[in-house]
């Protein structure tokens, strides 16, 4: 039996139930386990990119959930989700069961404004806000809470320039609502199932190119 293949699928499956990540202790007493072994499974699945944890070792995401508020809420009628960023929370409603549709709530990081979008499975919301991705996918795990803090919705391309501006970062990729749903769609697809595989670079750039992404930034001619 591969634990860590069960501690993995169990605090993806409490997040999608519940909304939270499940304790140390909990997953100890559910598989019979010392919670020093918790803790190393945790630590493997942390170094596969399966999940991130903080430096006390508690979990901080497990894509597209987070424990912490990064900035969006999203909410179905029967669960509420810390979104660990515009992608995450619009990935929600197509990775969960019966999620869709789904409130996804978040503010412009330049203006404050309030913004709040019902996102379905079967087509994007409509809007013509826009999402501002900061940091390059080759450079998406080098700090990754810094880089899902900075996937972020915009009242329009103005307010990023604003943005930018103010806080002094270089332009990243911005890309509409559509594209922004296109991405999330089916990113994540499988992710609480047994035996799921992240994808491999030349995959991930593949399912880049095939919702419309270009350009460097993707790591894409």
């Amino acid at each position: 039996m591969d634990r860590t293949e069960d501690v993995r699928l169990a605090v993806y499956r409490t997040f999608a139930r519940t909304g939270r990540a499940p304790e140390t202790g909990e997953l100890a007493d559910r598989f019979d386990m010392r919670e020093d072994d918790v803790k190393e499974r945790l630590k493997i699945l942390a170094d596969d990119r399966h999940l991130v944890l903080d430096e006390r070792g508690d979990i901080v995401m497990a894509h597209p959930f987070a424990s912490v508020n990064l900035g969006f809420s999203v909410m179905s009628e029967a669960t509420l989700w810390w979104g660990g960023c515009a992608w995450d929370s619009f990935a929600v409603p197509h990775l969960v069961p019966d999620a869709s549709p789904c409130l996804v709530a978040t503010t412009c990081p330049a203006c404050g404004q309030p913004h709040a979008f019902v996102v379905h499975r079967d087509e994007p919301p409509a809007g013509e806000q826009v999402a501002h991705f900061l940091v390059p996918a080759a450079h998406i795990w080098d700090d990754v809470v810094h880089t899902c803090r900075n996937q972020r919705i915009f009242c329009s391309d103005e307010c990023v320039d604003d943005w930018l501006l103010a806080s002094g970062n270089e332009r990243g990729y911005v890309m509409s609502l559509e594209t922004l749903w296109e991405l999330a769609s089916e990113w994540y697809a499988g992710r609480l199932d047994r035996g799921y595989q992240r994808r491999e670079p030349a995959a991930a750039a593949d399912y880049f190119r095939s919702v419309g992404l270009r350009g460097p930034f993707w790591g894409l001619d």
